[in-house]
């Protein structure tokens, strides 16, 4: 889920903004360029949570198919 904000954020520019807008630029621009920290920290918790999420999921797919997993 995470793509890396640096490289996003540093090529996006007023022409390509509607196009390059992901997650964390569109977090960073809100959240915290505009001042709405608890936008931020809800948006920051909810992409948490689905990573956990996934992580599990992947989990149990690779100990029903192989006999290697996380834990």
């Amino acid at each position: 889920m995470s793509v890396g904000f640096e490289k996003v954020f540093l090529m996006q520019n007023q022409l390509n903004l509607s196009s390059s807008e992901i997650i964390s630029t569109y977090v960073y621009r809100v959240g915290l360029v505009g001042t709405q920290y608890s936008f931020s920290t809800a948006v920051g918790l909810f992409n948490s949570v689905v990573n956990l999420i996934l992580i599990f999921i992947v989990n149990k797919t690779a100990q029903k198919i192989g006999e290697t997993s996380l834990w």
